[in-house]
């Protein structure tokens, strides 16, 4: 038996690749998080000038959405410089998802305090000062799509903690909306009803995208296969290739966004070459982008497995 430690020929590009992402997403978190802090006082102070409860409910919003613009930001700066010790030996990269999994969470509550308020507002109408309200409503639309703007040119798809970042926004952005819509049937028609009825509008698509940040997240903090990965497909093309006898006790998970990793034992033939069956493997897994692979060798004969083997059979 040989026991051995398969990683990427592209390991340092990948690292280099890695470290420009976490840059830009590091740069277009701290800017973001900067206008929507600025605006979020504009609009308080605005709420509390012209007594526009919805204008100070809708601050709330933007103050959510600053702290999680934070923590996100907070999160990828001790990521990319609390470095592996013994006790933690990924580092502090899972850090983001847990920053994730508080956004999507934060995201969770919000709708469903502002859907009962609304039902509130439905039994019983607030006055509301409809010019105000579009004015800021309006100001803050541009603002958000400035912001949204600037957490696409990082990498939220890749992202999970940028993407749960750019869903706060882009919530508050259909906000924006909703309350320009709203604060134009109230100005024209006098349809008070109309605002808590586009607060619950709003609410169930951000309801909708927590939902969504948390359940992705829970999945990488509970080691789950990625998605966009077979494993099936990936076990079958490591059993094709020659000399190997048999895959098992195969893992792939999750360390953070876009950082995948795989475990298994090989089973090979007998007089194969070990080094060459690496060789192969970590090239298939190249095209997957799994970073980080450990592949333990086992000859035909090895017996003394003593991992997840003992309820499974070699081969």
């Amino acid at each position: 038996m040989k026991n051995l430690t398969a990683h990427s020929k592209h390991d340092h590009e990948t690292a280099h690749s890695h470290m420009h992402h976490h840059t830009t997403n590091q740069n277009a978190l701290l800017i973001s998080f900067l206008i929507i802090f600025v605006f979020m006082i504009v609009e308080a102070v605005g709420g509390y000038l012209s007594g526009s409860l919805a204008l100070i409910s809708d601050a709330g919003h933007m103050l959510s959405d600053a702290v999680s613009l934070g923590m996100s930001f907070t999160a990828i700066l001790i990521g990319n410089r609390a470095s592996a010790n013994n006790r933690k030996t990924f580092g502090y990269k899972r850090f983001e998802i847990l920053a994730a999994l508080f956004n999507g969470v934060l995201l969770f509550l919000i709708s469903i305090w502002i859907i009962i308020e609304a039902i509130a507002r439905i039994a019983q109408p607030v006055t509301i000062a409809s010019g105000e309200m579009m004015i800021i409503a309006f100001i803050g639309l541009i603002v958000n799509v400035i912001v949204a703007k600037i957490l696409m040119q990082g990498e939220k798809n890749d992202n999970l903690n940028v993407r749960s970042a750019f869903l706060h926004v882009l919530g508050d952005l259909l906000g924006s909306v909703g309350a320009i819509a709203a604060s134009a049937l109230i100005m024209f028609f006098g349809w008070g009803i109309a605002d808590p009825i586009a607060s619950m509008i709003v609410s169930v698509i951000i309801l909708k995208s927590g939902w969504s940040v948390t359940r992705d997240s829970i999945n990488v903090l509970m080691e789950a296969k990625p998605d966009n990965l077979d494993l099936d497909e990936i076990r079958n093309r490591m059993t094709t290739l020659k000399g190997v006898n048999g895959i098992h006790d195969l893992h792939i998970w999750t360390i953070t966004s876009g950082f995948f990793s795989l475990s298994c034992h090989l089973t090979v033939e007998e007089g194969i070459n070990h080094d060459e069956i690496l060789r192969q493997v970590e090239q298939l897994l190249a095209g997957y982008h799994l970073d980080h692979s450990t592949i333990q060798i086992e000859s035909v004969k090895f017996q003394g497995c003593h991992s997840d083997c003992s309820h499974q059979r070699h081969g």
